[in-house]
């Protein structure tokens, strides 16, 4: 112990090179930690708002740009649409499965003086149940007049059931206002209004055909079956429409997230780098400024492999001070840091409400931090330390 005792004193010798050694390993840790509990938050985040719906599969028109997606995906702004016989072959795929075809359009509305544009949703009546939840009011009959507004629109124009607005050239009173859905995975209608199939058709008398369709598939078990028999009927000779679950979805957010966590640690394992080597310099410096005295120790009987390891101990005692710090340090900070994606992310809505930061990944992205940041420091000590235990001791006493 005698020799962990020499490594405390050399430290506390040079408080000021300590603490700024110390500090290095500290911003490294705390970098990756809390980018990683971040990565991981946002991940949590779109888990949870596409897992909602596992029971669901969504087709697409396929088009040059291919791929399947989200509802509301760019690469679907296409003009190509799924005309009425191929939504008749999907039912008769689905085999007794709930089929919703979904129109989609650009409107304008006006609010008193107000106005804009916001999507317009067209559904059948009686499919509106099978999507849609209710805040307040009702839902729509068949051949209504009115709309069910999305709650952001509402709010963004202090609308509520009974409210008028103007879509179009038509007055059209507000039956309900839709309960929150964040970003999912089959419809999107937030900022949106929803209207019955027949009116959409005299809104936009140019609409062909469905935007896409959604399936809700009562067992969960059998979407892989249904998505193999819509692609046997429909893309038996050439690509006609992209088929899509939201385990797909969610495998997509998952890879795109596990990506972006990488690229975070990456950048938190260069700043923990650059802490390595300021220590790398602090431990030659340490080893220079030392030479008499190891000779010495070296002339009465220390052994080499005591050199070594009392050189290793200074590096130890910073890797697990400036880890400690900093891992105390990521459980505040990451915590904040992923609180404030979050609520980018979910601007305006309350999905942040209730999402967990530290689950058990986020914990290990801390506790891996610190463990990296004792080892690299440790290891950038290795050379120094096996300097000094190399030295001879009457060269090192005339040095």
């Amino acid at each position: 112990m005698i020799f962990l005792t020499f490594a405390v004193r050399n430290l506390r010798r040079h408080k000021v090179r300590s603490i700024l050694a110390t500090l290095g390993i500290v911003i490294g840790v705390f970098a990756i930690a809390s980018l990683g509990v971040m990565g991981n938050s946002i991940n949590l985040l779109a888990t949870a708002l596409i897992s909602d719906v596992g029971d669901t599969i969504v087709i697409t028109p396929h088009t040059a740009i291919g791929g399947a997606g989200f509802a509301g995906d760019p690469r679907t702004v296409v003009e190509a649409t799924i005309p009425d016989a191929d939504v008749e072959r999907i039912e008769k795929a689905a085999a007794g499965h709930r089929v919703i075809p979904v129109l989609q359009g650009a409107g304008e509305i006006t609010v008193g003086n107000e106005g804009g544009y916001a999507q317009v949703i067209g559904l059948a009546t009686e499919d509106i149940p099978y999507l849609l939840d209710l805040e307040e009011g009702n839902n729509l009959r068949t051949g209504s007049r009115g709309a069910l507004i999305g709650t952001y629109l509402a709010r963004e124009y202090d609308l509520r059931a009974g409210s008028r607005i103007r879509l179009g050239d038509e007055q059209t009173i507000i039956s309900g206002v839709i309960a929150e859905r964040g970003f999912a995975f089959d419809i999107n209608p937030d900022y949106a209004i929803v209207i019955v199939e027949e009116r959409f058709r005299d809104l936009f008398p140019e609409a062909e055909g469905y935007d896409y369709v959604v399936i809700r598939v009562t067992d969960p078990a059998e979407i892989d079956g249904v998505k193999e028999e819509v692609d046997g009927l429909l893309n038996r000779r050439d690509d006609v429409v992209d088929i899509t679950d939201s385990r797909e979805a969610l495998r997509q957010v998952n890879e795109i997230y596990a990506a972006m966590t990488r690229f975070l640690l990456a950048i938190g394992g260069v700043s923990l780098v650059i802490a390595t080597v300021s220590i790398l310099n602090v431990m030659i410096i340490s080893v220079t400024e030392r030479t008499r005295e190891i000779g010495v120790m070296r002339s009465i009987g220390a052994l080499r492999r005591e050199i070594l390891l009392m050189f290793l101990y200074e590096a130890l005692i910073l890797g697990i001070a400036g880890s400690l710090i900093g891992g105390v340090f990521s459980f505040v900070g990451g915590y904040f840091i992923s609180i404030a994606a979050v609520q980018v992310l979910t601007a305006g809505t309350t999905f942040a409400e209730g999402v967990t930061v530290f689950d058990p990944l986020s914990v290990a992205y801390i506790l891996f931090a610190m463990v990296f940041g004792t080892v690299t420091s440790v290891a950038s000590g290795l050379y120094p330390a096996w300097q000094a235990s190399r030295m001879k001791p009457i060269e090192a006493i005339r040095g």
